[in-house]
């Protein structure tokens, strides 16, 4: 069986005052959220556990719309940035809390060989193809299911089955998402997929977080620490060179609490920020820090944890403030961040790096952990 790591979305009640800690009955409840275009419904997914906490999760692109976590004083405020309505993800957003797929980040010039055979992608981030092309796994209806507690929580099992050929990629891809919300205040998310042909996978979970609250500004002032000590140099198209490179001496280097605002001027980029694919240090036996975040006026703290190789950190370089966001807020560059976990971008054109290649008779399984406390 090969295990690739799914997406496990955790928030740990650790210093968590009283009042974010009264108990409550846990609930799923499930409400409408709107139609596509040929009628089919959308459903939103409500998980709130005996704490408050509550998370939300729409069938389109299996979309985590609302993460509500508690201050240091109790005071639960929303995350994630995203929007009130399903007219607002149709009309076309940069993946707000998206599961991503079939491949998530780049493949370049939208082309790989597999088993001796070429196929073409979509070229939709310049030259190269981005996220699982024009209609990924972030624009499709997944099925949908209650699980009750048979995952040590209240859990969702969002389902897709990815025909061969769809966006260019082959083999029929089932695919299944399970979100799982415990009375330990974390959300878990646990991918899983198997395919009838070899084929690439790799998913992910592209929520943008702010731990200020969703509107609430600028992240530069977050604190962050990653546990990579190297990276993978890119090209001017955010290709990887095929090269893994030491971060010490780089505006990379958070191998140490920074603030994500205090070097990222020194990145070469238009616009400027962070869109680097950093190399963890876990051996992906078992799911181990990757990053730490402190927003520090609120004293909200986010671990994130995994079983992947690496991380994406990206910086919202190109919001734009165009799209009105939850409750109206505006969503300007730098408005929030994403800690993707994933397999390195454009692995499939890189034999050196760890193998998106799903076989056969093969399970791919991946498990990350978003971990929320406060500070003192």
């Amino acid at each position: 069986m090969r295990h690739i790591a799914l997406a496990l979305v955790a928030v740990v009640s650790c210093t968590f005052p009283a009042a974010a800690e009264e108990k409550q009955m846990p609930k799923v409840q499930i409400r409408p959220f709107g139609r596509m275009p040929d009628g089919t419904p959308v459903d939103l997914y409500v998980l709130t556990n005996a704490n408050g906490m509550t998370a939300k999760i729409m069938t389109y692109g299996a979309t985590l719309t609302e993460l509500q976590v508690p201050d240091r004083n109790g005071k639960f405020a929303d995350v994630v940035l995203g929007f009130d309505n399903l007219e607002g993800y149709q009309a076309g957003h940069p993946f707000f809390g998206s599961t991503v797929g079939r491949v998530a980040n780049r493949i370049a010039k939208g082309r790989f060989t597999l088993d001796g055979k070429e196929y073409k992608l979509a070229t939709n981030n310049g030259p190269n193809h981005l996220h699982g092309g024009m209609k990924g796994f972030d624009k499709v209806v997944w099925k949908a299911a209650v699980l009750g507690t048979e995952m040590g929580g209240l859990a969702v099992r969002f389902e897709y089955l990815s025909k061969d050929g769809e966006e260019g990629y082959p083999g029929n891809l089932k695919a299944e998402l399970t979100y799982t919300l415990t009375d330990k205040n974390y959300l878990r998310l646990d991918y899983k997929a198997t395919s009838d042909k070899a084929t690439p996978v790799n998913l992910t979970n592209h929520s943008y977080f702010n731990l200020a609250g969703q509107g609430a500004g600028d992240i530069l002032g977050q604190e962050l620490m990653i546990a990579a000590d190297r990276y993978t140099p890119t090209d001017s198209t955010l290709i990887p060179t095929g090269k893994i490179e030491p971060v010490k001496g780089t505006p990379l280097d958070f191998t140490m609490s920074t603030a994500i605002g205090k070097r990222i001027a020194e990145i070469k980029a238009d616009p400027v920020g962070y869109d680097h694919n950093f190399v963890l240090r876990g051996d992906g036996k078992k799911a181990e820090l990757a990053a730490r975040v402190v927003e520090p006026k609120s004293g909200r703290v986010m671990e994130v944890l995994t079983t992947e190789p690496g991380v994406q950190f990206y910086t919202g370089n190109f919001l734009d403030g165009k799209n009105k966001g939850k409750g109206g807020a505006v969503y300007k560059k730098h408005a929030g961040f994403c800690l993707e976990t994933q397999h390195f971008p454009d692995s499939v054109n890189h034999a050196n790096f760890p193998s998106v290649i799903l076989k056969p008779g093969e399970t791919f399984k991946s498990t990350t952990i978003y971990s929320f406390s406060t500070l003192k």
